[in-house]
């Protein structure tokens, strides 16, 4: 039951080709993760974004945040998050729009609260975390 959340700044809205970097992303996570879920993605540029005082602030990033469900060892969240760099990086052009781009991932726990449902027709199917 991964959950991404991809974030963008928007000097990247023109070269950022989100779509195919979810697919290749959603095998990865699926695959990495053992997970038996269905990966769900919220890609957003955002309105303004800023890094520390270089450039004025407005150097252009890319934050991937991978939610698990508990149980994922250390050692499988850090090789994760240097797959998803990687890939990261073979989705950004290079470009004047990419020019000192700083990408970043964060692999970690859903939270114990973590609940989904789908309805299909009338009914709502719902599924614990435990689920996988």
């Amino acid at each position: 039951m991964p959950h991404l959340t991809i974030d963008y700044s928007p000097q990247l809205a023109d070269v950022f080709d989100g779509p195919s970097l979810v697919a290749e992303l959603h095998a990865m996570v699926i695959e990495a993760a053992r997970s038996q879920g269905v990966c769900k993605t919220f890609l957003r540029p955002a309105a303004e974004t800023y890094v520390g005082p270089r450039n004025g602030g407005q150097t252009p990033f890319v934050h991937v945040e991978v939610g698990l469900l508990p149980g994922r060892t250390g050692r499988l969240k850090e090789r994760l998050s240097e797959a998803v760099l990687a890939l990261l990086h073979r989705h950004l052009p290079a470009g004047p729009a990419t020019a000192g781009v700083l990408c970043t991932v964060e692999v970690r726990d859903l939270a114990p609260s973590y609940r989904m449902s789908q309805r299909t027709g009338a009914v709502v199917e719902r599924r614990c975390p435990s689920a996988g």
